[in-house]
This record gives structure tokens, sequence and C-alpha cells, in this order.
């Protein structure tokens, strides 16, 4: 297989529904470019037929066709990095395999590559999710933005444009969890953004719940800032001066007027409080120190099953 100008990775998980759809309209848009390319479909363990049917594509067009299989669910974030160790081409392109991001769009983002930029965000236009998926993830970046130095309008949208040395870059980050196009963010020196059309899904349902998108937060903002800690050390501060200042007026109040059995209850709300903001911090601290453990075990961050290439099939 020669080097092709532009690689795409796709990571797939349980999207047999989908897939058909996929192959016929991503195979002619790419045709269409007129560059040569590889396609390479990075499965995260899917328990439906999923890898069975990128088999069979595999097996229709191997010339541009690539495969990797995970031995198990490592996640999507993990399923791009495997697709970023086998790439071959100068300009990187990733895709989600449910359609809500149309292939006929790859050319725009390339023509971005072309001028220049080494690094091309999107945002999705029109979007065709609910209500509560939607307003949510502008909460969310609304928080990224004022706690990291990332500026990503759409984190959310998959359809991302990488220059290779963005991508070598990234492949050279030894860190066990982390947020992709963030860290593209970080090593890119001419970034940019570009409105893309957005669809419904072709098939399938979404595999990011509410708690998933939490928790990708969570890994972007103790990722890439020490902000969350700054801000509780504030509100520590805040707490302790109202605190005090509370407890100074009760005094005052006892002294002056006697006892008030009323102020039993001020002090449990006051109790109550400082109890909440305490274990706020135990569970950001945890953050930082989860993020640590889980750096200092040295696992894999997946296990590669097989490897489905023109002229060898290659197991790790």
């Amino acid at each position: 297989m020669s080097m092709p100008q532009v690689s795409i990775v796709i990571p797939v998980y349980n999207e047999q529904a989908g897939l058909e759809k996929l192959f016929e309209r991503l195979y002619p848009a790419l045709d269409a470019l007129g560059r040569s390319y590889e396609i390479i479909f990075v499965d995260d363990g899917s328990r439906d037929n999923s890898v069975a049917l990128l088999r069979e594509q595999f097996q229709k067009r191997p010339d541009v066709t690539r495969v990797v299989v995970f031995a198990g669910n490592f996640g999507q974030h993990n399923a791009i990095l495997a697709g970023f160790a086998q790439v071959r081409g100068q300009h990187v392109v990733t895709l989600d395999a449910d359609l809500q991001n149309p292939p006929e769009e790859i050319g725009s983002l390339l023509a971005e590559l072309d001028k220049g930029h080494d690094y091309v965000g999107t945002i999705r236009q029109m979007r065709q999710d609910s209500f509560l998926r939607r307003w949510p993830s502008k909460v969310l970046n609304l928080i990224r933005e004022r706690t990291t130095s990332i500026e990503i309008t759409d984190q959310g949208c998959m359809l991302r444009a990488y220059s290779r040395q963005v991508v070598d870059a990234i492949n050279q980050c030894p860190e066990v969890n982390t947020f992709i196009p963030a860290l593209a963010y970080l090593f890119a020196r001419h970034p940019t953004e570009i409105p893309v059309k957005h669809e419904e899904r072709a098939a399938g349902e979404s595999k990011y719940s509410m708690y998933r998108l939490l928790r990708l937060n969570f890994d972007l903002m103790t990722g890439f800032s020490i902000v969350p800690l700054q801000i509780y050390s504030l509100v520590g501060l805040v707490v302790a001066g109202v605190a005090l200042t509370l407890f100074v007026y009760i005094m005052f109040e006892r002294i002056l007027h006697g006892a008030d059995a009323q102020g039993v209850f001020t002090l449990f709300s006051l109790a109550f409080f400082i109890l909440g903001v305490l274990l706020l911090g135990v569970g950001l601290l945890g953050e930082y120190v989860g993020r640590i453990y889980a750096q200092v075990r040295g696992r894999p961050r997946y296990l590669v099953q097989v490897v489905l290439q023109k002229g060898a099939e290659l197991a790790e």
C-alpha cells in the first residue's frame, strides 16, 4: 500500500445498522476528491455484527481500507489514538460512523489544510440533536472555556482534520486520559474552525450518555488546567470568611439578647453548606489523584486483536 495523501480514521462501536449507508456515501465522496486516500476503521469491541461488515468491506476495497479490531471496549478516544498510530497520510481526518457529519464535508476540511492550517475544527450547523443534548453541551463548553486555555467552539463534533505533524505530536503523548481535539489545539500553530452540516443519525443511537459527557468534561478540565483547584481554594477562603463573620454575629447576638433557639438552625444550615463545599473539594482532588493513579499504573490504553490490511493480517 503506497503512501496516501489523506488518512480517514473512523471509530466504530455497535454500528452495524448504519455501516452500509456509511460505505455507500464515504467511498464515493473520497473518490471524487481526486486524492489518494486510506480509510482506517477502528472497532472498539463491538458486540454486534460490525466487525463482520468491516471485514467484508475490507475484502471489497483492500487497496484503500484498513481495519483495526480491539480486543475489548476501550473508548472512542483510544480508538482514534489507535487509528493515529496506523495512519500514513500527510492529512488526517476523523469522522464518526453514524453519518451525523456528512462525508461530503471532508473536502472542505482538506481545503483549509491546503491553505496552511495544521488543525481544522468544525462547528455543527442546525444541529439535529434534541434540546436535552444541546443545552448541556453548551454549558460544558462554557465551563471548559472558563477553566482552560482551549478555545474549541464545538468540542462534541468528531469531524476534524489534522496535519501529520500534529498527529505525530499527539502520538508522543503517553497520557492515559486525554482529549484529542484539545491536544491538537495545543500543538497546532495555525488552528482554525469552519461550519459544517449536521444530519440525523443514519441508524442506532448515541453512545454518549449524559454521564459520559460529564466525565469527558471532567477529564478535559483536570487534564489541561489546575484552575478548578484554584477556584476551590478561593471558594474555601470565601466560605471561611462568611463562617467567621456569622460566628461573630451570633456571639454578639447571644451576649446582647441571650440564647436564641433559632440560631441552632442557622448553625445547621451553615454546617451543611460547609460540608457540601468540603465534599466538592474532596471530589475535585479525587479527579486529579485518580488521573495520577491511572497514569502510574502504566497499563496499555488499548489492546489490538487484529489489523486487516492489504497483503497481511497482523495480530498484536
